[in-house]
């Protein structure tokens, strides 16, 4: 019994070694950013667009996006907030991912 349990755990060991983590790319993200998002929340994130300015949109690249944890952006791209559409039935999982790690450029010097 104890020569199987190592053989699994061993065997789940080296598989996830052997996979390699599926990475955010912020360039795959920009693109979504404007199609998706920049209508609204502007090219920069600034949200001074027209709608934007309507709906009293959140700089993105001010403090109170960037120092959200990536899980929370990413919760928030799932669920939505307010008039923003929850995206969880329109974009896979890694292109939420990719979305989070552009906004991260967007970060005000």
């Amino acid at each position: 019994m104890k020569i199987r349990f190592s053989f699994w755990l061993s065997m789940i060991f080296a598989a996830a070694v052997m996979v390699p983590a599926a990475h955010a790319d912020a360039a795959k993200g920009a693109e979504l950013y404007k199609s998706k998002c920049a209508v609204c929340h502007g090219p920069d994130g600034k949200g001074e667009t027209t709608m934007g300015k309507k709906l009293n949109l959140k700089d993105l690249a001010g403090p109170e996006t960037q120092n959200l944890h990536d899980s929370e952006l990413k919760t928030l791209l799932e669920r939505g907030k307010l008039k923003m559409p929850a995206f969880k039935d329109k974009l896979t999982n890694q292109q939420m991912e990719d979305l989070v790690q552009f906004i991260r450029t967007l970060k005000k010097k």
